[in-house]
């Protein structure tokens, strides 16, 4: 089972994700309330909507940062990278070095803001990536996993 967490301060860049989130479904509930007030459909969909909108919000805010942080764990061997996350249904992957074809670091406005930023690595499979991660640890494991992939090629 993999060990390490990614950086505390990802709760954060998800939960300013979540309120960016809220904004929209705001925006969403006030067109439903003009269309009602327009067309003059039953008020009760208006609850609805504000109901699903203010319980979607909260969990976004407040239980999904929580769950993805407490679930996200991965390691760096010499040989596979390891990685465990799901909020709901737990998936853990087994990446080979030698399958890794790319590996690089992103970083949104959100992520920056906070200082943070993500590893990702593609195989032909497809891409993976280990989220939320401190720029120097993000960096410092780019490298790592570069080294490794490079290593890995030699041996074959």
């Amino acid at each position: 089972m993999p060990s390490t967490k990614i950086d505390p301060r990802a709760l954060q860049a998800w939960r300013t994700s979540g309120i960016i989130s809220s904004l929209v479904y705001l925006l969403i509930v006030c067109g439903i309330v003009y269309i009602v007030q327009r067309f003059h459909w039953p008020l009760a969909i208006v609850y609805i909507a504000l109901i699903l909108g203010i319980g979607l919000s909260c969990f976004e805010i407040a239980v999904v940062p929580t769950l993805r942080w407490n679930r996200w764990r991965y390691d760096v061997h010499e040989h596979e990278i390891d990685l465990q996350h799901g909020l709901f249904v737990q998936k853990r992957t087994l990446i080979p070095m030698a399958r890794i074809q790319h590996v690089d670091t992103k970083q949104g406005p959100i992520l920056r803001k906070y200082g943070l930023a993500t590893v990702t690595f593609s195989t032909a499979a497809g891409s993976h990536e280990i989220p939320a991660l401190s720029e120097h640890t993000a960096d410092r494991l780019r490298q790592q996993i570069a080294l490794l992939t490079r290593l890995s090629e030699d041996d074959v």
